[in-house]
């Protein structure tokens, strides 16, 4: 949006056709990057500076929402921190490439439902909630000695390991 503000011609349809694509991963920003960049060029030729300026605002643009905007409102629509996204995609994208970049969200949110429910579940249970176990007794030094005299070879006296 603040390509036009540099004077760069038809920068809200170059912004517009990158956001449409830009489900597909990569291929919407090097898009936008590219044809930004070629009309930049076009347009202000001798002008280094207005040249270059184009792509630095795509890259700040870009990284503003894909590395904070992106993961805050789809973290706020599945119920999942911003950062748990970031994680997802880059697990998931490692591990599985193209794909798993596809469904990295999708399968976040359900493990995050899930261990919601088994957490529900957990401190809802007489588990969580039980009295503390008793200790065990403990053992007099006395007791082992009579253990040991009459012919009993277990020594309590020391863990094993």
């Amino acid at each position: 949006m603040s390509h036009p503000l540099i004077g760069l011609k038809h920068g809200v349809l170059i912004g517009f056709a990158a956001g449409m694509i830009s489900f597909i991963p990569y291929l919407g920003s090097f898009s936008g990057l590219v044809i930004s960049t070629c009309v930049a060029i076009a347009q202000f030729w001798p002008s280094w500076t207005s040249i270059l300026l184009v792509p630095a605002i795509f890259f700040i643009g870009q990284s503003l929402t894909d590395y904070v905007l992106s993961p805050y409102f789809v973290g706020r629509r599945v119920h999942l921190s911003p950062v748990w996204v970031m994680f997802a995609l880059f697990a998931f994208g490692y591990l599985f490439g193209f794909v798993g970049l596809l469904i990295a969200v999708p399968l976040a949110a359900a493990i995050g439902v899930l261990m919601r429910f088994a957490l529900r579940q957990y401190y809802a249970s007489p588990l969580y909630a039980a009295a503390p176990v008793a200790p065990l007794p403990k053992v007099d030094a006395s007791v082992l000695a009579a253990n040991r005299s009459s012919g009993h070879h277990a020594d309590l006296s020391h863990p094993r390991s």
